[in-house]
């Protein structure tokens, strides 16, 4: 039940790129991440309320710098320049570039398995993104790949928090933060180049604001809030199979929102990476159950 639980946030990330291209397609990302981040925080601030110790305050900037601030305009830049099947399951690839970082930084040698479907999967990456077979923009691309290290630097100053700070007092203040930071970068941008600005105010309409509300409500709110509480009930091995939905909700939601299409050739390449991404996660909960079964049998 809990894994299936796991698949609504997941989903609902998944369709935040088609939903940013219909709805808000040429809001700047900076401006997009505040909207996104600063409304949220506050909601979640006002459902749980709490106020982080003096010492916290330092890496709570650092998180919201980074897993707020910096990830989420990246993900706004990736759903204006990047097809919102190709954003979706690009993203699958974080569990290989984190084992490679915690590999070299912190000596951390990954198993068998996970040498092995990381290296299918990137190959598989190479052969979906090859550029003589879909074009792609660079500018996209490359700020996966920094959205995707935001994930791995972010979930490591995380974990290395333990229980020192309560998790939702870490979810809600870097939520704020983040925001905080994005609206005085936003503003400053809007300084130097007030057109793009003064033309989203001049020509808001229903269309932006339903976009506005899904990337807030369902995408931020109840997605964060859902993801915290199953973390507490569930273990993240567990909580990865939920995250199939993103990249599904990827694919869904640019076919059906925006009519994007791929050849049969390149929806075996992204179900091959999505199947990769998973199988060490399959194998490892197979090994679990194996060897709890041969103990049961001993006892």
């Amino acid at each position: 039940m809990n894994v299936l639980l796991a698949m609504i946030p997941a989903f609902f990330w998944g369709t935040t790129y088609a939903v940013t291209q219909l709805t808000l397609p040429d809001w700047p990302p900076l401006l997009l991440g505040m909207l996104r981040a600063l409304p949220a925080g506050l909601i979640l601030l006002a459902i749980h309320p709490s106020l982080p110790k003096r010492s916290e305050w330092p890496v709570l900037a650092q998180l919201g710098l980074l897993n707020i601030g910096i990830f989420l305009s990246l993900i706004f830049v990736m759903a204006q320049t990047l097809p919102s099947a190709i954003s979706g399951v690009g993203m699958v690839s974080t569990p290989v570039f984190a084992m490679l970082f915690h590999w070299l930084v912190s000596k951390k040698r990954p198993d068998k398995n996970q040498l092995i479907f990381g290296a299918l999967l990137i190959i598989l990456a190479w052969l979906l993104f090859d550029p003589d077979a879909i074009s792609l923009n660079p500018i996209g691309l490359l700020a996966m790949l920094a959205a995707i290290g935001c994930i791995i630097v972010g979930s490591t100053i995380t974990k290395s928090l333990g229980t020192r700070i309560h998790w939702w007092t870490v979810l809600t203040w870097q939520m704020i933060i983040g925001g905080l930071i994005m609206l005085l970068v936003s503003s400053l941008q809007a300084l130097f180049s007030p057109e793009a600005y003064l033309n989203i105010i001049a020509e808001v309409n229903q269309l932006n604001i339903i976009g506005l509300v899904w990337i807030i409500l369902p995408n931020t709110v109840i997605s964060y809030a859902l993801y915290v509480w199953l973390l507490q009930r569930m273990s993240v091995v567990d909580f990865t199979f939920g995250g199939i939905a993103n990249p599904i909700a990827g694919i869904l939601a640019g076919m059906v929102l925006l009519d994007e299409s791929f050849n049969t050739h390149q929806y075996l390449l992204m179900a091959g990476m999505i199947l990769a991404s998973l199988m060490p996660q399959i194998l490892l909960v197979i090994r679990r159950k194996r060897d709890k079964t041969s103990s049961s049998r001993l006892d």
